[in-house]
């Protein structure tokens, strides 16, 4: 059960960051991708740990 809700929120997170990067590549604000690119690291990191 646990396993599965880890699971869950990493998947969740990557659409998060995935999300936010597709919503600010309209206004170029590099700060705000780099955030989304970091949501989405730590999303993969915590899927294969």
């Amino acid at each position: 059960m646990l396993r599965a809700l880890k699971k869950t929120i990493a998947v969740c997170l990557i659409g998060f960051g995935a999300g936010t990067i597709m919503v600010l590549l309209l206004p170029i604000t590099w700060w705000l991708i780099i955030v989304g690119v970091c949501v989405i690291l730590v999303g993969i990191i915590w899927l294969y740990s």
